[in-house]
Order: C-alpha cells, then sequence, then structure tokens
C-alpha cells in the first residue's frame, strides 16, 4: 500500500562513500505502530560502515507522535554507535513534532540482587533520614507558628475569633460523643479485666486503683488524641490540601495574606482549647464506665468505688492527663499542618497527605506519652 511506512537507502554511485541517506515515505501513524517497530530495527542495520547518515523526512505524508518517537529512538541509537545522524524535515509541522516527541531513555530498574539483610538496612536508613528531614521541617513550622502567634499578641485586633470558635465547636463540641462512648467503654473493659483478673488473689477492690491511675495518666488522654488525630488531624488536612490543589493558598500569598495567620493558627488554637475539655471529658467517662462494670459485675458499691477511688488519687494523677493533652493538640495540629501544605496537584497525593498525616500523628502521639511517662517517673510526679 501507498501509504506504508518504508524508508529506502540512497548511497553514492560507487557504492563506496561513507555517507548514507535514508529516505522515509508513507505514513508513520500510530495505526502502522507494528511495522514502524520493524522499520526502525533495520535502520541501524542499514547504515553499518558508515559515518554520516540523513534521515530525510521529505516524502513523509503522514506523522504521528508516536512514529515521531521511534524516529527519534532510531537516531539516539545510530549517535550511540558513533554516527553523525542528521534529521531533514519536509514539513515545519514534522520539526515541532519531532522536538516535541523527543526521546528520552528510561531509568533501569534498580538490581534485586542484594542481600535481604542489606536491603533491609538500607530501607532503615531511608526511614531514619526522612524521619530526621521530617523532624527539621516540623521544628522550621514551630517557628512560623510561633512568629505568627507573637505577632496576634501584638495586634490582639488581627485575632480570627470567628474562625476559633468555628474549629472549636468542630473539633470539640462534635466529637463529644464519639470521645465519651469511646472512654467509656475502655473504662469498662479495663474494669471488667482487673476485676477478673485481680479477684484470683482476692484483690478485686484494687481494680478501682488501676481504674483511677490507668486512665487519669494514661488512657483517657492517649485515646483522645489517637481519636482527634484521626478525625480532625485528617480534616485539617484535607481542608488545606484541597485550597492548595486549587491554588487558593497562592491567591492569599498574593493579596498579601500568611496562610499560617489564616489558616494555621486558628486550627492550632482550636485544638489546644478543645483537647484537654475533651481529655476531662474522656476522664469522667471512662470512670464512669468502670465504676458501673465494677458495680454489676465485681458487686463493688458505688460508695466503696467513689471512696476508694478518693484514696487511689491525687490531684497530680488527674494533672498529669492535662499536661499532656496540649503538647499532643499542638503536634496533631501541626503534623497536619505540614502533611496539607505538602499535597500536590492530584487526588492522589491528597490522600497520600491525609493518610501520612494520620499515621504520623498517631505515632508521635504515642511516642510523646512514653517520653512523658518517663519525664513524670524520673521526677517522681
Amino acid at each position: 500500500m501507498a501509504d506504508e511506512p518504508s524508508f529506502s537507502v540512497i548511497t553514492s554511485a560507487d557504492g563506496k562513500a561513507k555517507d548514507m541517506r535514508l529516505a522515509l515515505s508513507g505514513h508513520w501513524s500510530i495505526q502502522n505502530s507494528a511495522l514502524i517497530e520493524r522499520l526502525v530495527a533495520e535502520m541501524p542495520l542499514a547504515t553499518a560502515g558508515m559515518r554520516i547518515v540523513i534521515l530525510d523526512l521529505a516524502q513523509v505524508s503522514r506523522l504521528h507522535t508516536a512514529g515521531a518517537w521511534l524516529i527519534d529512538r532510531a537516531r539516539e541509537k545510530m549517535s550511540q554507535a558513533g554516527l553523525a545522524v542528521t534529521i531533514q524535515c519536509g514539513q515545519a509541522s514534522h520539526e515541532i513534532l519531532l522536538k516535541a516527541a523527543h526521546y528520552r531513555p528510561f531509568d533501569e530498574a534498580k538490581s534485586q540482587d542484594d542481600h535481604p539483610l542489606m536491603s533491609m538496612l538500607v530501607d532503615i536508613g531511608a526511614n531514619v533520614a526522612s524521619a530526621g528531614r521530617d523532624l527539621m521541617a516540623g521544628v522550621a513550622f514551630l517557628g512560623e507558628v510561633t512568629v505568627s502567634f507573637l505577632r496576634v499578641l501584638a495586634r490582639p485586633d488581627h485575632l480570627r475569633l470567628t474562625s476559633i470558635v468555628f474549629h472549636l465547636e468542630s473539633f470539640g463540641f462534635h466529637s463529644l460523643p464519639i470521645i465519651a462512648l469511646i472512654n467509656f467503654l475502655v473504662g469498662g473493659i479495663v474494669a471488667q479485666q482487673g476485676i477478673f483478673q485481680l479477684s484470683r488473689f482476692g484483690a478485686s477492690t484494687f481494680t478501682v486503683d488501676l481504674i483511677g491511675i490507668l486512665v487519669l495518666r494514661e488512657l483517657a488522654v492517649l485515646l483522645t488524641s489517637i481519636m482527634i488525630a484521626g478525625r480532625s488531624g485528617s480534616a485539617i488536612t484535607a481542608e488545606l490540601g484541597s485550597m492548595k490543589m486549587r491554588e487558593e493558598i497562592d491567591a492569599m500569598r498574593v493579596m498579601g495574606l500568611d496562610p499560617v495567620d489564616v489558616l494555621v493558627l486558628p486550627r492550632l488554637l482550636a485544638l489546644l482549647i478543645a483537647l484537654p475539655l475533651l481529655t476531662f471529658v474522656a476522664d469522667l467517662s471512662a470512670i464512669f464506665g468502670g465504676l458501673l462494670v465494677s458495680w454489676f459485675y465485681g458487686n463493688i458499691n458505688p460508695d466503696v468505688f467513689l471512696a476508694r477511688l478518693q484514696d487511689a488519687i491525687a490531684i497530680n494523677t488527674f494533672l498529669v492527663g492535662l499536661i499532656k493533652a496540649p503538647v499532643m493538640a499542638l503536634v496533631i495540629g501541626m503534623v497536619a499542618a505540614i502533611e496539607g501544605f505538602q499535597v500536590q496537584g492530584s487526588a492522589e497525593s491528597l490522600g497520600r497527605q491525609v493518610t501520612a498525616s494520620v499515621v504520623k500523628s498517631i505515632f508521635m502521639v504515642i511516642v510523646i506519652d512514653g517520653l512523658f511517662a518517663m519525664f513524670f517517673a524520673a521526677i517522681d510526679y
């Protein structure tokens, strides 16, 4: 067929010259891709022993991106073989398409022959380096938030009170039912297990001590922080990421507004207020759940439970959980904001950063809780 792609070899009359012209013709289009692949594979063989090769596209009647890419790939392979290759286009559109479809070699996949132990060590090193970069980014972002907060202290009229109240309602009031329910159930579970295990030693009443100390110092604030990280932290990342995708954050900067002042600081302040209050509610819910289970399952009268609870705990037991809450709120808000600002222009990126926000927030909450536990144990508080 006349439209089929082809090429012809044109050399000097004596056939001994080191110059060669490959005259291409026909339709070098996607419909003929299989034939084009074969022709392109034959070109380096036809130019063996040459030093200068000219690819003449004057007779090419139709050229698609696939054909242009394959032609440029043939040029690249012949150039790597030491030939001086030039392309002559009969149409300006062909020249533009060849430049746009310029051949680029693909990166070769890394060898998988490494020892499994070595691969594991490499992954650990990469994760440690990534954690170090995240830590530095977090410190830098904390500096931006601190500067923004100092600006607000210097000019209180710049405090976005409406935004703070709105986010306080979202993070605090709307989270109240699920926080209370989760801690109520966990308090009941701790009471049931405590009674079941301690009754073997005739010390079931010590379940009250277990509930009071464990809930007030650790469980209530930890469960509340994890729930807030999954609920509110992911929402912050999704909101900021969506604004980043729609270029609303760039528009704010163009208008002279600092995104940290407008978007981050109100959310952080709302979290700093909401999380201690939710922790207090979680304390009450967990203790109430433990009281009911102790009453119906362990036959511990509520009066006995409350009297024992007063002897088991002190004010410092209650304050430990409340001291942790603002720190965890700050970490959750910062991680969520950082991940939100790192969203690129795709939905895949948004989903990836939201997932990273939740995972990192929960991880940091647990790490901080462990550090606080060691600190309070060291100072005997």
